[in-house]
């Protein structure tokens, strides 16, 4: 993944990347008594035997949720205060292979101004409102998007001490490359540890999956078939939990760029990653 910054921030490597109605059923038949449990035959005049004082009446305990007690952490790449503060974002912090890398950057935007701190975060809200609704707990790295940071180091941490079923960092590039579009979700490779082996690379097939079955084409310059193995972010070298990082498209791009400056366009993304998310989670 390429460096994505703002004028301010020349030379900026990016913290983790950058990318009606049918008829109405007829009513069940009633089920046919049991002899066993059969009455005497009662003459027409007869008064109606009173209910039975053995019946009981239909349980009203709640079904848990689908995704009850999985934890899934959501990481808006950037965030909106970053160009400002320079002297934080800059400062080198640890991104796991023996490297130091900037806390932070600014990332990138359409050429028409819109930032990816701005896209991502808005995704983000979505898809954490998509899972709390299914009953999975949501915690994220940022809470606002008008904030600095936090560093990338930080962004890992807080996936691990949520002890994370999994992770995912959301993104958007910005190549120049005038044929350059779609999506990728990177992993870390080699993996250090159990989590970023077969745990990830499931996480980030499913999640490749579900956003190419709903209709977003795989990059065309990084990666191969949606998938890019990387050893230089360090949110996903920290982790030890299975952590994806998700390179939404290229803001660059014209098609892809009106898409992710548009509500619709940014709720279609966020439907479609948090498909993803409950797909894994509910073969993890």
């Amino acid at each position: 993944m390429r460096a994505k910054t703002l004028p301010l921030l020349t030379g900026l490597l990016l913290l983790t990347a950058c990318s009606g109605g049918g008829e109405t059923p007829p009513s069940p038949a009633a089920a046919p008594t049991s002899p066993s449990s059969a009455t005497p035959s009662l003459s027409s005049s007869s008064p109606p035997l009173p209910p039975s004082s053995s019946s009981r009446p239909p349980s009203t305990s709640a079904v848990p949720p689908v995704g009850s007690g999985k934890v899934v952490v959501l990481d808006p790449g950037h965030n909106g205060g970053n160009a400002a503060h320079p002297g934080e974002i800059n400062r080198k912090v640890p991104a796991g292979r023996g490297q130091m890398k900037p806390c932070n950057t600014t990332g990138t935007s359409t050429n028409a101004g819109y930032p990816e701190h701005a896209f991502t975060f808005t995704v983000a809200q979505e898809v954490g409102n998509a899972l709390a609704a299914k009953g999975i707990k949501v915690v994220y790295t940022r809470q606002n998007d008008s904030g600095v940071g936090p560093c990338v180091d930080e962004r890992a941490k807080i996936g691990n001490d949520a002890s994370a079923d999994a992770v995912v960092s959301i993104h958007a590039d910005g190549s120049t490359s005038p044929t350059a579009h779609g999506f990728h979700v990177a992993y870390s490779a080699p993996p250090l540890n159990a989590a970023q082996g077969e745990p990830s690379l499931k996480l980030a097939r499913t999640m490749r999956d579900g956003i190419r079955d709903d209709g977003f084409a795989t990059s065309t310059y990084i990666g191969s078939a949606g998938l890019s193995p990387r050893n230089d972010l360090g949110g996903l070298n920290l982790s030890t939990r299975p952590t994806v990082l998700v390179e939404c498209g290229n803001m660059r791009n014209a098609d892809e760029a009106g898409q992710m400056s548009s509500a619709a366009g940014r709720t279609h993304y966020a439907q479609a990653i948090a498909k993803a998310i409950e797909a894994y989670l509910a073969g993890a």
